[in-house]
């Protein structure tokens, strides 16, 4: 039986390609093992956002290697998307596979684990600006027990001028409704309470397929993706279901109505957001105003009672200057987040940021990010102080040591981790995997609710 290890760079959505893909492999009777440990086959699923991320692919592959070099290192996804005449010419690769054909990758495997011959095919890489066809990858089983992150869609047509995922992922590209509902059947049935619908860009799903334009009146149009939500929310037995990053364009009245009509849909929302400041969105090629995203959240707070949103926070993009970065922050601490996810703006060659003037150098980078990151820890606080002495919903997941102490842990519906102290075991035993209501009595940390039955 040989011997496969996968390793994972990236998103949510690599992480659920690289479980599909040891899937695979399981499947075909490959036995899978930690990275760290000898094996024949080493996976790595590569990313390519930035230059930094170019850099880690490319080590872990050199490192796959080194474990064994006698193994077959395969790069698979983004980088290899990006890089392919690089790797050609990388004695630590041996397969080249890119986006759209990792579903092919037990064959691919399977026919060069029976030739090992130096003439053997070495790249799998199709011209993604031209896939028209969503690959065919599917889960049955995840590393967790009570969360399943489910891709729905890839590609994207928005060309942020920082953003090489357009010509790593080509353009989009969804999955039938059909299909998705089948998996997250299947998943239920093996005792998952909760999906997450996630994407390149989660927000264009089934335009494809649309006659119209997208885009109506300025707002993105949501008609399939709704009906998509309305299709797994009617699954018998899921009983919660969340929204990977969303465009702020799709946020209307009509669609936070719908979904504020579903029960089993949560109210947290990732609305990226990249920047406070108009001039800096402009040059950053996002389609909206500060206005227009200030508005978007507006509505989801009518529709919702105390709704999660988080976005993320792009610093020291080229030509940001310290006023600019002033705007921005009194634009965040207006807005009110619950999380922000903060990024120091990274080179990446082969997009138009990469070649624009006035590039922010990394001390002044550096201080943005830390101001930015005290205001996300005062805000983050301030928003799960909302739910302090009050009764709430916990899906309750794993037992976790939290300082010295034992807790079953889980999370609300808007993401507030939450933690029941593991006095009883058997009582947590029952718990683990079931959504319960509690009551809140303070917080065992900042960041995490201290709850009792």
């Amino acid at each position: 039986m040989p011997k496969a290890a996968l390793h994972n760079l990236g998103c949510k959505v690599n992480a659920y390609e690289t479980e599909a893909m040891q899937q695979q492999l399981v499947e075909r009777g490959y036995e899978i093992v930690p990275f760290d440990e000898k094996a024949d086959v080493y996976i790595i699923n590569t990313c390519s956002v930035t230059n930094i991320a170019d850099r880690k692919s490319r080590q872990m592959l050199h490192r796959a290697k080194k474990l064994n070099p006698k193994a077959v290192v395969v790069a698979a996804g983004c980088y290899v998307q990006v890089a392919s005449e690089e790797l050609k010419k990388d004695a630590s690769v041996d397969l080249i596979i890119g986006n759209n054909r990792k579903a092919e990758l037990a064959d691919i495997l399977d026919e060069r684990l029976a030739h090992l011959k130096e003439e053997d095919e070495k790249v799998y890489v199709l011209d993604i600006a031209h896939a028209r066809e969503y690959e065919r990858l599917h889960l049955e089983q995840l590393g967790g027990h009570t969360r399943a992150f489910i891709k729905v869609q890839d590609g994207c047509n928005q060309f942020c001028s920082y953003c090489i995922i357009p010509y790593a992922r080509g353009r989009v590209r969804s999955r039938s409704r059909e299909d998705v509902a089948a998996e997250v059947k299947g998943l239920v049935a093996k005792g998952y309470k909760e999906v997450v619908l996630t994407g390149i860009h989660l927000s264009s799903y089934g335009i494809e397929h649309m006659e119209e334009n997208p885009v109506s009146h300025g707002n993105w149009n949501h008609r399939e993706l709704l009906a998509l939500i309305r299709e797994v929310h009617a699954i018998e037995g899921l009983e919660r279901i969340r929204l990977g990053s969303l465009e702020p364009r799709i946020i209307t009245e009509e669609f936070a109505g719908a979904l504020a009509a579903l029960p089993k849909f949560c109210p947290h929302f990732h609305l990226s957001l990249q920047s406070g400041c108009d001039e800096t969105l402009q040059r950053m090629n996002r389609h909206y105003t500060t206005e227009d995203y200030e508005k978007r959240c507006r509505i989801l707070r009518r529709a919702f009672e105390h709704p999660a949103i988080t976005t993320d926070v792009i610093v020291g993009f080229p030509g940001e200057t310290k006023e600019e970065f002033e705007i921005t922050k009194k634009y965040l601490e207006r807005i009110r987040f619950y999380e922000m996810h903060v990024f120091k703006y990274s080179r990446r060659e082969g997009t138009k940021a990469a070649v624009m003037k006035d590039q922010v150098p990394e001390p002044v980078k550096a201080q943005r990010s830390d101001a930015l990151l005290s205001l996300e820890q005062a805000m983050s606080r301030q928003y799960r102080e909302h739910f302090k002495n009050a009764r709430v919903k916990v899906l309750f997941e794993e037992i976790t040591v939290i300082g010295e102490k034992e807790y079953l842990t889980g999370y609300t519906p808007q993401y507030v981790r939450a933690a029941l102290p593991a006095e009883n075991k058997e009582d947590c035993a029952r718990l683990a995997g079931t959504i319960c209501e509690v009551q809140t009595d303070g917080f065992v940390t900042d960041e995490v609710l201290r709850v009792h039955l």
